[in-house]
């Protein structure tokens, strides 16, 4: 009694374990088989299946699934990189976010408000600020013997202010070393500026400002900029921020805008809602209250911001109907892969194999296909992309797209994520159609022959 109930304490976990053993084992065996079937029939297309319609099919859907991801990669590269640069240009400029004076908003003119050190410091500190800087504006006319331009005269002072972006866009001349206590009389204006005024570098122009009296100084171009930008080549013009405060009877502290710039666009709408929390409804020493406002909000950038949302909408399309391009070709190409193989598919049935282990097997068999195809349309995509980023081959119009070449971004999470949905959802696509294996019977494919 004693060995039999030993037997009977140790043998049903012992048997337990044999039968989950048993499970484990089976349930791979038949993965192994459904995809070393797979392999096979992929791998059995030689000379001879050419001239089949599978051997045509593979070939479409092959084509298919490469052309559809390249253009999907093409598109998304092509859209991120133009709006990073349309979105560097309006940053390089002004800013994710501005704080001014509340009684800007009114008025043509800016009003001033005090760029306090503390301020300054406490905008620094919020997440995602990448720096602050101060700048002063005046409108104003820049006048010649033949024509005229209404600017808005900018003054920066280099010591706080990140001229990389100017200096990248400056097409002639020089940046001078602007100050925000010595006036320069030196200017940098745009290329559009230039050819509306018949200027050149040294060039001396005169600017008139007009208040309660008109105040005129002269100018010495010393640099021409360019972004292909009209809302900011036809407006803008730099100087100091001296000659600035002087034209607006300011203080050395006082400035127009206090621009913030971020890490990213990403970070917009948490930066400004602390920005908000911070300067909303605070005043100067002089009573001036402070206020904010974003990119999307500014009236000069926020149509072109806008647009460039929009252009997420265009590739959300693109990738649709590439998709479904990719979709549809694999579609056809598995069902006529399962008509060529009834006969195949009737001798796996009639030796035991069931449905949905067959159905795995063309599914398996259309994935290699796939990724066949994604192997190439990455070679293809990503070798455009790089082609257009090493030699700008496609040109464009800059008075209608404001970029000289099309720009392009490589972005590769963006790429991994564009193989991984279309190889999920081309695959996904597959199920339905694979259940007409459901409908082969054994004795009418066998016998066929």
């Amino acid at each position: 009694m004693q060995h039999a109930a030993g037997m009977t304490g140790t043998g049903i976990p012992a048997l337990k374990n044999c039968s989950k053993q048993h499970i484990v084992e089976s349930f791979m065996i038949k993965r192994s088989l459904s995809l070393f079937l797979a392999r096979r029939f992929y791998g059995s297309h030689g000379e001879n299946d050419k001239k089949k319609a599978s051997g045509f099919a593979i070939r479409i859907a092959t084509i298919g699934v490469a052309l559809g991801l390249a253009v999907m990669i093409v598109s998304i590269c092509v859209v991120q990189g133009f709006q990073n640069e349309i979105r560097s240009k309006l940053t390089g400029f002004t800013s994710h976010i501005m704080v001014l004076n509340d009684s800007s908003f009114l008025a043509p003119e800016s009003y001033p408000i005090v760029a306090d050190p503390a301020l300054l410091q406490s905008l620094r500190g919020i997440s995602g600020v990448e720096r602050v800087q101060c700048i002063s504006e005046k409108l104003g006319i820049l006048k010649t013997n033949d024509s005229y331009q209404a600017i808005s005269l900018k003054g920066i002072a280099c010591a706080d202010y990140d001229t990389t972006f100017l200096s990248q866009h400056l097409v002639a001349g020089h940046l001078p070393q602007f100050s925000d206590v010595n006036p320069s009389n030196q200017l940098v204006i745009s290329q559009m500026q230039a050819d509306a005024l018949g200027l050149k570098v040294g060039s001396r122009i005169f600017a008139y400002f007009f208040e309660k009296s008109i105040k005129m100084r002269r100018f010495v171009v010393a640099g021409i900029y360019q972004t292909n930008m009209p809302q900011l080549d036809e407006h803008f013009a730099l100087t100091d921020r001296a000659t600035v405060n002087q034209l607006n009877n300011w203080a050395s502290d006082q400035c127009s805008v206090v621009e913030i710039h971020l890490h990213g666009m990403e970070q917009l709408d948490a930066a400004q809602l602390a920005v908000g929390k911070l300067v909303n409804g605070t005043s100067d020493r002089n009573g001036s209250t402070y206020t904010h406002l974003s990119i999307r909000e500014h009236p000069q950038t926020s149509v072109a911001i806008s647009w460039l949302d929009v252009l997420n909408m265009n590739v959300i399309i693109i990738l649709v109907l590439m998709i479904g391009v990719a979709g549809f070709t694999m579609i056809s190409g598995l069902l006529i892969l399962i008509l060529e193989r009834t006969q195949t598919i009737g001798i796996l049935k009639a030796l035991g194999m069931t449905n949905a282990r067959i159905r795995q097997t063309f599914i398996n068999y259309a994935a290699f296909i796939v990724l066949r195809g994604m192997f190439w349309g990455n070679i293809v995509g990503l070798g455009l992309v790089l082609l257009q980023q090493q030699f700008g081959w496609v040109e464009l119009d800059p008075a209608y797209y404001y970029v000289k070449q099309a720009p392009v971004l490589i972005d590769p999470l963006w790429i991994l994520l564009l193989n991984v949905s279309t190889l999920c959802l081309t695959v996904l696509a597959l199920i339905l159609p694979s259940y007409v294996i459901s409908r082969i019977q054994p004795a009418k494919v066998i016998q066929f022959d």
